[in-house]
């Protein structure tokens, strides 16, 4: 099997090109100065020229508040991008799988979400994302569809630079006050562990949509709390309210994720916290540092 991963150079498309090449598949890293997902012949040339089995396109623009003063760049990215890749998948054949989010739900629910649940974006950035959910599997009637969550991983996201956990030691080793939002709720994936379990997904032929986090879900102050914890660090961590810091997008209180349709073909996830003790250790290694 070949794959080709849009968006390799990114925070989860490094960590699939990482497991898909561990796992001994032909992989095609196709990066943002190689493959933009917005120029629809340059995908379909691409594509055509590398020719894989499967693609799996993690391209997004995620900025959420840059998302909510781009609307259209947003849906550029997220959407048009989306649509011109699946486009390309089914010209050539080729299993498209779409990398989406937790946002695409409004939050109102107090347990996670499920797959069955009805999406209900409240910013610009799930809208967008959501849009291209339903452009890919109207283009891909075949196609994989994976949510995913407040993802932690390498060296951060490309765009950003970094990801929460990298924010919170930088700023708990400049000895910065950590001042966490504690009234919001989501599921802290580690990259990597995400990326095995699409590896799973794409192996088994599943079609639809799945959702793809660790076990449990948290607080962001609870995920800082953990950091800080297994870091050994003597920092004080305060709980505010997301209010304490206004933003022009709102933001899901709770954007959990349940992995019911994962579970129901035996695949789990490890908690949260697991994951990110791997994820500190591999930080605090000599190695990762080159």
């Amino acid at each position: 099997m070949r794959v080709a991963v849009v968006g390799a150079s990114g925070q989860l498309g490094s960590a699939l090109v990482q497991v898909l090449e561990g796992a001994q598949l032909q992989t095609v890293s196709l990066g943002h100065e190689r493959v933009e997902v917005t120029r629809a012949a340059n995908v379909t040339a691409v594509l055509e020229q590398e020719h894989p089995d499967v693609v799996v396109n993690t391209a997004a623009f995620h900025k959420v508040e840059e998302c909510e003063r781009e609307p259209g760049r947003a849906f550029e990215v997220n959407a048009l991008g989306a649509l011109n890749v699946a486009r390309a998948c089914q010209a050539l054949g080729a299993r498209c799988v779409y990398v989406s989010t937790d946002y695409v739900f409004d939050g109102t629910k107090s347990e996670p979400y499920t797959e069955e649940d009805t999406p209900k974006p409240v910013n610009v950035y799930g809208a967008s994302k959501l849009a291209g959910e339903h452009l890919v599997l109207q283009t891909c009637p075949d196609a994989l569809v994976v949510r995913v969550a407040s993802l932690f991983g390498g060296r951060g996201a490309r765009g950003k630079g970094t990801n929460f956990v990298l924010t919170m030691l930088d700023r708990a080793h400049r000895g910065e006050p950590l001042r966490v939002v504690n009234d919001i709720r989501m599921s802290p994936t580690y990259t990597l562990d995400a990326a095995e379990a699409i590896l799973q997904l794409i192996e088994r032929g599943v079609v639809g949509v799945f959702h793809v986090v660790n076990e449990g879900r948290c607080t962001w102050y609870e995920f800082a709390r953990k950091i800080v914890e297994i870091s050994g660090l003597e920092v004080p961590v305060e709980p505010v309210s997301h209010d304490a810091f206004p933003a022009r997008a709102r933001r899901p209180v709770n954007s959990s994720l349940a992995t019911e349709r994962l579970a129901g073909l035996g695949i789990r996830l490890r908690p949260w916290t697991d994951a990110l003790g791997d994820y500190l250790a591999w930080l605090a290694a000599p190695s990762a540092s080159s």
